[in-house]
C-alpha cells in the first residue's frame, strides 16, 4: 500500500511538472522568445484573448486599453494574447510583423504575447470564443467566468474592474 501511495504521489508530481512545461511552452513572445505567465503572480492578471483576423478585436483592444490606463501603476499586468496560427499556410496564420501591424493600427498598450496554436487558451481557461478576457488572481489562478463574446454596445470593462478592485 505505502508503494502504492509514493507511486500515486511521483505520477501526480510528474504530470503537474509536464502541464506546467507545456504551458510555458505554447505562450511565447510575439517573435518566438520565450515567455512565463507564472512571472506575474503576486499580480492581479488581465488576459485579452483575441486574433488579428477577427473584427471584435479591435473592440477588444480599445476595452484593453482602457483598462491599461486604469491600472497603470497598480499590481495589475494586462496582457494581450494573440491566438493566430504561426503555421504558414493555415486560414488564421499570422507573423510577427502581421501581429506588431496590428498592435500598431489599433495603438494597443499592453504587451502582447502569443499561443502559438490557438488552443491552449481556449482549452485551458474553457474559452468557448475568441474575443475573451480572462483574470488572474495573484495566485495565477482564473477568477470566475472568462468574459466572452464581446458586444461592441457593452461596456465589458466595467464587470472587469469591479472584479480587478475587489482583488486589490
Amino acid at each position: 500500500m505505502k508503494n502504492y501511495l509514493k507511486t500515486i504521489l511521483l505520477f501526480t508530481v510528474f504530470a503537474m511538472s509536464a502541464t506546467a512545461v507545456s504551458a510555458q511552452a505554447r505562450l511565447t513572445t510575439v517573435n518566438g522568445g520565450a515567455f512565463n505567465i507564472d512571472d506575474h503572480k503576486g499580480k492581479v492578471v488581465i488576459l485579452a484573448v483575441g486574433a488579428s483576423w477577427i473584427p471584435l478585436s479591435e473592440k477588444q483592444v480599445e476595452f484593453t486599453n482602457v483598462l491599461s490606463r486604469k491600472y497603470a501603476g497598480k499590481d495589475v499586468a494586462i496582457l494581450y494574447v494573440a491566438t493566430d496560427s504561426v503555421t504558414q499556410g493555415t486560414r488564421n496564420f499570422a507573423s510577427a510583423a502581421d501581429l506588431n501591424q496590428f498592435a500598431t493600427k489599433n495603438r494597443l498598450s499592453a504587451t502582447m504575447i502569443r499561443d502559438n496554436d490557438g488552443a491552449f487558451m481556449l482549452k485551458h481557461y474553457s474559452l468557448d470564443q475568441v474575443p475573451s478576457f480572462v483574470i488572474l488572481g495573484k495566485d495565477g489562478k482564473m477568477v470566475g467566468e472568462p468574459y466572452g463574446g464581446i458586444d461592441p454596445k457593452y461596456d465589458v470593462t466595467v464587470p472587469i474592474s469591479r472584479v480587478v478592485d475587489r482583488l486589490l
